[in-house]
C-alpha cells in the first residue's frame, strides 16, 4: 500500500486528488493540509510514502516543506505538483530532493503513474520544463550581459583588474606592452560606461563573484 499525503492550498483540488487516489486499490491518503506549516509538522509524524506538494502556498513553498521534510526523513519521496512550467522551481525542487516535478495539467492517470514511480524510489520530472534545465546545467550559469560585450582579451583584463593588478602588471601577466594594456582598459571602460579604473574594479569583483557563486 502507498501511503500518500497531500499539501495544497486549495481544497477543491485536495478533494478532487483525494478521490483521484482512493480509487485505486494500491494507495491510500493518509492526510492533507492547506498550509506549509502545518504540513511541516504532520507529514514526519504520519511518514507516508509519498507527499504531493503544491509549490506555491500562500505562507510558503511546497519546495521548502519537501527540504525540511527528507532533512527529517529522506525516507518520505516527494512530489512537486505546480500549475507553473518555472525552470527556477524546478531547479529547486531538485536541489531540494524533490523524486517527482509535475505540472497541474497532467492527466489523472499520468499523476497515479508518477505516485507509483517515486513511490518505488525513481524520479519522475515533467518532461516540459526538465529538458530546459538540463539544457541549464549543462551550460552553467549564464553570463552577465556586461561580460558579453567584451572581447576574451579584455574579459582577462577585466578579470587582472578585479585581482588589483595595475597595467604594468597585467602586462608582464599577458606579456603585452603597457600601453597596449592601457588601450585595452579605455575600450572596456568605454564598452562598460565607467570613467574609472576602481569603478572597472569594483564591477568586476561583483560580477566574476556572481558567476563563481552561480
Amino acid at each position: 500500500m502507498i501511503r500518500v499525503f497531500l499539501l495544497d492550498d486549495h481544497e477543491v483540488v485536495r478533494r478532487g486528488l483525494c478521490e483521484l487516489l482512493q480509487r485505486e486499490e494500491d494507495i491510500e491518503v493518509v492526510g492533507e493540509s492547506g498550509l506549509a506549516d502545518e504540513a511541516r509538522r504532520r507529514i514526519p509524524a504520519l511518514r507516508p510514502d509519498v507527499a504531493i506538494l503544491d509549490a506555491r502556498l500562500p505562507d510558503g513553498s511546497g519546495i521548502d516543506v519537501c527540504r525540511d521534510v527528507r532533512a527529517a526523513d529522506p525516507t518520505v519521496q516527494a512530489l512537486i505538483l505546480t500549475s507553473y512550467e518555472d525552470d527556477e522551481a524546478l531547479f529547486a525542487a531538485i536541489m531540494a530532493g524533490a523524486a517527482g516535478y509535475v505540472l497541474k495539467q497532467v492527466r489523472g492517470t499520468d499523476l497515479v503513474h508518477a505516485v507509483r514511480i517515486v513511490a518505488s524510489g525513481r524520479s519522475m520530472l515533467d518532461p516540459v520544463v526538465t529538458s530546459r534545465v538540463l539544457e541549464r546545467i549543462r551550460k552553467g550559469p549564464e553570463e552577465p550581459a556586461e561580460l558579453r560585450v567584451l572581447t576574451e582579451q579584455e574579459r582577462r583584463i577585466f578579470e587582472l583588474i578585479a585581482e588589483g593588478l595595475t597595467n604594468r602588471q597585467i602586462a608582464e601577466r599577458m606579456y603585452l606592452a603597457e600601453k597596449t594594456v592601457k588601450n585595452y582598459v579605455s575600450s572596456l571602460l568605454s564598452k562598460l560606461d565607467l570613467e574609472r579604473r576602481t569603478q572597472a574594479a569594483v564591477l568586476a569583483t561583483k560580477l566574476l563573484g556572481e558567476r563563481r557563486s552561480g
